[in-house]
């Protein structure tokens, strides 16, 4: 990947004319080598590199695939969007790339500086990419807030992590920190809970829990379509591994206070995230408020771990939620290039003006709603099946419920696409910001969409040898 960006910026920097096609090959080739490289090293045990400050195992080795899968389908999701929308392509997959690599590193990061430049690196990509339509009011807005919610969060994580640089005796690299704060006996200290607390403030901005969330809707609603597809999935896996390795290396010792406040976050995030959608008429704004709840739902299989399943469940979960995202948001993005609109009343009639794109979001907004025989039914058992397995009674019955209350809005979405009366005078028009003049294919588009539509409802025949890779993944 990082040769892929560096031929990207040459090929820019030489080239008059900006071929489009070759950048984009370019792109998804590194994807693609990326995986397979990957994929050659995946029994590797764990082993520390460049100085320790990153260590590759299972664990890291399997969400730096999720984050290759999400970079691949974004960049997919994305070029027909910047053909048609007549921006530039190239600064787009830098910033697609950038923030996957940054990701990447922050799966395997093992020390806090690594942790804080990655971190930064990912950030500093989706800030740019949140506002990449600089003449769209609302794209400028959403990158403000986001750069100013993203900057506090990072400054409050920061300082944690200097907590425990003191408490610790001046160790950066997280195993040495926990043999640090044991040495000093500073695990019953103030300060490691002052810490913790800066921690968990810190990393639920990043992963968008109740009451960190502030930013999700505005940024969903303001920024371009594909932008959103792609952190909506690419910051949340890289945080969400993050969050796991940093609790379950460091705060070992305190796993009750911590499983506490945890699930306390998880509860908030599931109730506030549900029952805010039901009012949303933003289709990309209504789909802000679920990521909100999904991860309090996710954080039940990082609450659940043990030591037969370890993040068996978390981490399928996270699988199916990728493809059913994408998918759900690669239809919002056709809808949008051929109307111009995000409000959920002009998705009214549409099957009788596309059922292709009716019944492929239909399928997603049922597999996020965890409606059988779709894959997310099968990821949502298997990680409620989990929790309650471990003792955790009331997040799963309060996981059950706001389920429910899920599927009751998905459903409002689907019987306006079937029964509602279309307006003839909103319904394909052209988006302003696309030149009338443009006949470019939206095939790119097409293919994440039926890709992700049948991964969201075939990848629960597969359940099984999914969870067994699963189980295999270790620190």
């Amino acid at each position: 990947m990082i040769i892929s960006l560096i031929i990207i910026v040459i090929i820019d920097s030489v080239s008059k004319g900006k071929d489009t096609l070759l950048l984009y090959r370019i792109s998804l080739t590194s994807l693609v080598t990326s995986i397979i490289l990957l994929l050659g090293q995946w029994e590797t045990g764990s082993v520390p590199i460049a100085y320790a400050s990153l260590q590759i195992n299972t664990f890291n080795n399997i969400f730096r695939l999720l984050l290759l899968i999400c970079s691949f389908l974004s960049v997919l999701l994305s070029v027909d969007y910047i053909r048609c929308t007549k921006t530039a392509l190239t600064e787009f997959s830098l910033f697609i790339l950038t923030a996957g690599l940054g990701g990447m590193f922050l799966c395997c990061a093992n020390d806090s500086v690594t942790i804080f430049v990655a971190l930064e690196c990912l950030s500093l990509s989706s800030y740019l990419l949140s506002g990449y339509m600089r003449k769209d009011i609302r794209s400028n807005e959403a990158t403000m807030k986001y750069f100013l919610m993203g900057g506090a969060s990072s400054s409050i994580l920061v300082y944690g992590f200097s907590l425990l640089y003191g408490l610790s005796g001046g160790e950066t690299q997280l195993y040495k920190i926990v043999d640090g704060l044991i040495s000093t006996e500073m695990y019953d200290s103030i300060g490691i809970y002052i810490s913790i607390t800066f921690i968990v403030v810190g990393m639920g901005f990043k992963l968008s829990l109740v009451p960190f969330h502030q930013w999700t809707p505005d940024v969903y609603e303001g920024s371009p379509t594909p932008v959103v597809a792609s952190f909506s999935v690419t910051s949340k896996v890289a945080a969400l591994a993050l969050f796991t390795r940093i609790f379950r290396i460091i705060f070992s010792y305190l796993s009750s206070e911590w499983h506490v406040a945890l699930g306390i976050l998880a509860i908030l995030s599931m109730i506030l995230g549900n029952l805010i959608a039901v009012t949303q008429i933003s289709m990309k704004r209504m789909l802000a408020y679920p990521s909100i709840s999904q991860i309090g739902y996710i954080m039940i299989g990082v609450l659940a771990a043990d030591p037969d399943n370890g993040y068996a469940s978390m981490i399928t979960y996270t699988f199916i939620y990728i493809f059913m995202n994408l998918g759900a948001f690669a239809c919002i993005t056709l809808f949008s290039l051929r109307t111009g609109t995000d409000n959920i009343r002009d998705y009214a009639g549409l099957y009788t003006k596309d059922p292709v794109l009716t019944f492929s979001l239909v399928l997603c907004l049922l597999s996020l709603g965890g409606i059988p025989p779709l894959a997310g039914f099968f990821g949502k058992l298997y990680l409620f099946w989990h929790g309650w397995k471990t003792g955790l009674y009331s997040l799963v019955l309060i996981a059950l419920i706001t389920s429910v209350i899920s599927i009751y809005y998905y459903l409002k979405i689907i019987k306006l696409m079937f029964t509602g009366k279309s307006d003839t005078s909103t319904i394909y028009v052209q988006d302003p910001s696309i030149s009338s003049s443009t006949s470019i294919s939206k095939s790119s588009i097409e293919i994440t969409m039926i890709v992700c539509v049948l991964a969201s409802t075939l990848l629960g025949i597969l359940i099984d040898p999914i969870i067994e890779i699963t189980q295999n993944t270790l620190f």
